[in-house]
């Protein structure tokens, strides 16, 4: 039975500071869109009474009608009990100002991918491939799950047509509710295929992937948070880099002429530099991320 609302919860705020309160008495873990308890907080409140996620100052002292009191509470009380990410609870996800739908059946959407390309990526000729979003005409992006950077790069390249690619047919289901939420069918598609090999000799300007890459040890010690997320969509092998090698070895026949292929993976970098020597990676970083997305050129690899 789901305990009753406590009665004097009757604001905003009262909801905020109650759930930072239970969720750090938990020990609860982040790292699904939030980095702490007041952000997972903020999130569940605003995204459950459905108000902009980004906009938490005007509704502080806002009073709550019964109804919301009481979702709150059952969702305040879901993530604790559950230990489920909040997006899970909400079924929404969010990368900029974009929202995505979410569920078990893919990983959280947070990839550094994604604030790379919504700060601006392909923009500017200090870049070492250039930096025309208009001149990207085709899109490939590896291990899709929920399809957010498909959709991400179908919004930041006008002119590109986007492949979203996975082996999980449960994700890929996702992808195709998030394409019709998109309105982007004409330009976005979605395949069931082990990396490349449904592709064909299909070639593209540019390869985008956050492929699993977390150590097989590191999955066995996840916190129920990051359990409650599919093993495939982290599970990297001994050395989190399995699907990273089988990646760089078949990218060049799948890129066009002055294409590239971004690639996230973790802290991974050091191993990766010890095992392609060879390759002359351009690490990338972000607000929030330092070295943990590569860039190489097709003449690469």
């Amino acid at each position: 039975m789901r305990k009753p609302c406590p009665p004097e919860l009757v604001t905003v705020r009262d909801f905020l500071r109650y759930a930072v309160s239970r969720f750090r008495e938990a020990k609860l873990a982040f790292g699904h869109g939030a980095t702490s308890a007041f952000e997972e907080a903020a999130f569940i409140v605003l995204e459950g009474l459905h108000l902009p996620v980004d906009q938490l100052e005007p509704y502080l002292d806002a009073h709550l009608v019964a109804s919301e009191r009481e979702r709150l509470a059952g969702l305040i009380e879901a993530r604790i009990e559950t230990r489920k990410p909040a997006a899970y609870l909400l079924n929404k996800s969010y990368l900029g100002p974009m929202s995505f739908f979410v569920d078990e059946r893919v990983i959280v959407p947070r990839s550094y991918l994604g604030e790379l390309m919504l700060a601006g990526l392909f923009e500017g000729d200090d870049l070492p491939w250039g930096g025309d979003p208009a001149g990207v005409e085709s899109v490939l992006d590896l291990c899709t799950g929920s399809g957010c950077l498909a959709l991400v790069a179908a919004h930041m390249f006008p002119n590109a047509s986007v492949d979203g690619v996975d082996l999980s047919e449960p994700a890929l289901e996702v992808a195709e509710i998030n394409l019709r939420e998109h309105g982007l069918e004409d330009r976005v598609r979605f395949v069931k295929s082990d990396l490349f090999a449904a592709l064909k000799k299909r070639k593209y300007d540019l390869i985008l992937t956050n492929p699993p890459y977390v150590k097989a040890q590191d999955v066995a010690d996840f916190p129920p948070e990051f359990a409650a997320e599919p093993v495939m969509a982290h599970l990297g092998g001994t050395d989190g880099l399995d699907l990273v090698r089988r990646i760089l070895k078949d990218a060049r026949k799948h890129l066009s002429t002055g294409g590239g292929l971004l690639c996230e993976v973790g802290d991974a970098r050091e191993a990766l530099e010890a095992a392609f020597p060879q390759l002359p990676f351009y690490w990338l970083s972000t607000e929030n991320s330092e070295a943990e997305v590569f860039w190489l050129a097709a003449e690469d690899l």
